[in-house]
Formats: C-alpha cells, structure tokens, sequence
C-alpha cells in the first residue's frame, strides 16, 4: 500500500506539485514579500516657503527612508486628487510664512495629510515624522538662533488622516472582503464546472452539441454572475449596519464595475476546469491562485511596504485593483475618472483568461 501511494502520487504531478510549491510560496512571501512596516512611501511635499527650514525639512523626510518625494504638486486641489486616486500615500504642506514664524518663535504649523484608508500603511511613518520634529532643525538653529531649539519644538506638526480618522481597521477589512469572497468562491466553483462534467461523464454530450467553445464557457459563467451578486448585496448590508462602515461614493457605480472583476475571477476558474484532470486538481489549481491572491494584493499587509517584485506579481492580480476600487468609491467617494486607473488591468486579465479558456477547451474537442 506504500509503494502504492508513492507511485500514485508520483502519477499525480499536479498534487505533487502543489504539495511542494504552496509551502515555498507561503515561505518565500512570508520571509522576503510581508512587510509591516511600510517604509519608501509616495509623498507630495507643497512648499509655499523657500527657505532653509524647509529644504532641511524635505531632506530630512528623504533621509527617514519612510517617505519618498514623487510630487510637488501646484495647489490644494491636485494634492486632493492624488490622495483620492492613491497615487501618493502622503502630502506635507509647508506655509509661506513658515520660516517667518519659526524665526520668531511663534511656533508654525507643518501640515501632514495621509490616506489612511490603510492605517497599518501610515502608523509607522507618522510616529517617524513625529520623533523627526525635536531635532530636524538643529543643524540650521543655532548661534542666536539656539534659543528655539529647546523643547517644544520649533514648529508643531498638525496631521489630518483622510478617509479613516480614527483608525478603525473594519473600514479597511470589511470592504475589502467583498474582493476576497469573490476571489474565493468564483474560481473555486467555476474551477469545478467542467471537471465535474468529465467525471460525471456529462461531457461527451457536451461535446457533441453543436455549440461554440465561447458559448460554452459563457454558459459556465453566466449563472454564477447571480451568485456573486448576491454576495456583494450581502456585504453591502453587513458593511452598512453591522459594521457602520461609511459608504461615501455611489453603490450604483461600485455594482456596475463589480461585473468586470467577478468575470475575471469566473474566466480563471474555467481556465482552470479546462487544465485539471478531476476537481481535486482543480481545488488544488484555485488555492494555488488564491493564496498570492491574499497575500499579495495588499488586503493582509501593506501592498507597499513589499519588496518591488512582489509589487509587480501583485499588480497582475486583479484582487490588488479590485481592492483599490472598492475602497476609492466606499470610502474616499470616488468616481469613475479616479479609479479607471485600476479598471483596465482587470479588464486586460480577464480577456487574457477567456482567450486561454477557450484555447484549452478548443483543445478537448479534439
């Protein structure tokens, strides 16, 4: 019966493959791609003042290695439209009277705003900041300016977290789920749609219909499109009165745009029905999917607090934008200008994902 097993598992390549490539993928993500604390953030720095102070203060934010300078926007309104799209994570805004003031000792205000749709993204880098307000200035007070470098600090720093104020996680988690659940449940019930046909013996009549391999895979997709519907709707109402999560954009907008992700999630499940053997594989094939899906996508852990090349497997994944989309609209009140951005790599992978299903399944009629 050991010898048995051995040979049958040596037979099985996929269960083979997966009993050995699910743990170095859990050891490769958790060792080098997890992160918790986030460190070369995007940040918008708008300088009204020109002076030595401030320049001191944008070097300083360089040197903390938690904020990267990718921005000097021109006026308050494109700084709001970056934190809306996510483009950057942070914005420090210096007066124009903010050298003026300091030499006075009338202690001037640093402006930090942060998108703190992700407390967990912003929590370090804030205490950072905060720590670098007692000694930044130093090096540039001193001679008769060494009376303002005792504490309190010569200037205060006033910080305004955007869209999740008080840092309540379930705004960032709940929202979130809605990709998660949908991630899970549509690969893993399309996954099974053709291997259960074959194993049922359903699929010579299949076949010998007289329908195009696109009809079919539609066929497959379709009424589960129902289903995933009926768990956005679910989400939706938990969010809103079990979990008072704000709904700040339209509902309308996010159920329309849901469409294309929950394709994009039932094409990999056919994809994957279409490879597998039995629906053991193709349960095997949709956790092999899934497990990067979570991990990588930014909802367990900061999406940028990652190594660069995991950032890169992330963004193919549609879970990572989905999840960006989802809570533009809910929290930040986003519209359709903010978030195409993050619609067309969704769009891209599921057509990408129709095109090998239907390839794959071309191939069975054979």
């Amino acid at each position: 019966m050991v010898s048995k097993e051995f040979i049958q598992m040596r037979r099985d390549r996929v269960t083979f493959a997966m009993m050995i490539g699910i743990p170095m993928i859990q050891l490769i993500l958790f060792g080098f791609a997890i992160n918790s604390d986030p460190k070369h953030l995007p940040t918008a720095v708008y300088s009204a003042d020109n002076s030595v102070f401030s320049r001191t203060l944008v070097w300083a934010l360089r040197n903390s290695s938690y904020f990267d300078i990718v921005r000097e926007p021109r006026n308050e309104g494109e700084i709001q439209r970056m934190l809306a799209q996510g483009s950057v994570q942070f914005a420090v805004h210096i007066p124009v009277d903010f050298s003026r003031k300091l030499l006075r000792g009338e202690q001037p205000e640093l402006l930090l705003e942060a998108d703190a749709t992700d407390p967990s993204a912003v929590g370090f880098a804030i205490s950072a900041i905060n720590s670098l307000t007692q000694s930044v200035l130093n090096r540039d007070l001193t001679g008769p300016l060494n009376r303002l470098r005792p504490s309190p600090a010569p200037f205060r720093l006033v910080t305004h977290p955007h869209y999740n104020p008080e840092n309540i996680t379930q705004y960032n988690i709940v929202p979130g789920l809605m990709g998660v659940m949908l991630t899970m449940t549509m690969v893993m019930i399309t996954a099974l749609a053709i291997t259960r046909e074959r194993e049922r013996g359903t699929m010579e009549n299949l076949l010998s219909t007289p329908v195009h391999p696109g009809e079919v895979i539609l066929g497959k997709i379709v009424p589960y499109i129902a289903v995933g519907y009926v768990q956005v709707f679910l989400i939706l109402l938990a969010s809103k009165y079990l979990f008072h999560v704000p709904i700040v954009g339209s509902v309308p907008l996010l159920l329309s745009l849901v469409l294309l992700f929950i394709t994009a999630n039932l094409a990999v499940g056919i994809m994957f029905s279409t490879v597998a053997k039995n629906q053991l594989q193709a349960v095997q094939m949709a956790f092999f999917f899934f497990l990067p899906s979570l991990l990588l996508s930014g909802y367990m852990f900061p999406f940028r607090g990652m190594p660069l090349w995991a950032q890169r497997i992330g963004e193919v994944l549609p879970l990572t934008h989905f999840l960006r989309v989802v809570r533009g609209i809910l929290l930040k009140g986003n519209g359709l200008s903010e978030i195409a951005r993050d619609l067309w790599p969704i769009a891209l992978f599921a057509l990408g994902m129709v095109a090998l299903g239907i390839k794959r399944y071309r191939q069975t009629l054979d």
